[in-house]
């Protein structure tokens, strides 16, 4: 993958949660507070804990900080795989956020 492919693939996953965000606040009660910082999207829940998705753009990678753990991504050619085979971005970002925010949530 270019450079440029990167970048395109990433900024759209940045957005893409963005936007899930948005919807879960206007569906829900969990009140994520999502906050971007240039490559970096800090999600913050209502009992103060935090997830962090981050690009790291000479690996083409996105990665991942939550309770549950550090977790690496590289885009496979269809999505974004975890570097040690522990499944999709989004799927995992579902799972971490509805722990942390104590209700299901579907990032999708």
């Amino acid at each position: 993958m270019t450079d440029p492919e990167y970048m395109d693939r990433a900024e759209a996953l940045l957005k893409r949660i963005e936007a899930c965000c948005d919807r879960i606040n206007d569906e829900t009660d969990a009140d994520i507070d999502n906050q971007r910082v240039g490559g970096m999207v800090t999600l913050v829940f209502a009992n103060g804990s935090q997830i962090i998705v981050n690009l790291q753009k000479p690996l083409h990678e996105v990665w991942m900080a939550a309770r549950a753990g550090g977790f690496h991504y590289k885009f496979d050619g269809e999505k974004w795989m975890d570097t040690k085979g522990n499944g999709e971005f989004f799927a995992n970002l579902s799972r971490y956020a509805a722990e942390q925010a104590g209700q299901p949530l579907q990032f999708a």
